[in-house]
């Protein structure tokens, strides 16, 4: 069993515009490790406290996540910290070593791990943020 992690940060807070970044988010951590939907054991999604339009699990049940268990849950109001993000955490029933996990974050999120060495991101929008700041996962 492993974890992996990805992140997605939205252009605004739209139900459609939710659903489609997280889909985006899912799809690419299961892509970019050869998974299926079978082999998810669990998802713990989090919101930024500015994201009311819906609830980030439902884009997984969409895709096929039916019987997979999944939680949504707040991100803790730090002052400075990256608005409008959906991040995930999954448990996987993976052969793949832990170093060979590809954690997926895309557009502004990619910012907040650029210290992992794999990871995958659309930077098609800058990071929004305040002026200097420094992001950290």
């Amino acid at each position: 069993m492993r974890a992996v992690r990805g992140a997605t940060q939205l252009e605004v807070d739209d139900r459609d515009h939710m659903l489609e970044r997280v889909t985006e988010m899912v799809t690419e951590v299961m892509d970019a490790n050869g998974w299926v939907v079978d082999d998810f054991i669990s998802i713990i999604f989090t919101a930024t406290t500015d994201l009311v339009s819906e609830f980030p699990a439902y884009a997984a049940r969409m895709l096929g996540f039916s019987d997979v268990p999944l939680i949504c849950t707040r991100e803790l109001e730090v002052e400075g910290s990256m608005p409008r993000v959906v991040r995930m955490m999954a448990h996987v029933e993976t052969d793949l070593p832990r170093a060979d996990i590809t954690h997926v974050y895309l557009h502004g999120a990619a910012a907040l791990r650029r210290d992992l060495a794999r990871v995958r991101a659309v930077p098609d929008t800058p990071p929004v943020g305040e002026p200097g700041e420094e992001a950290h996962e």
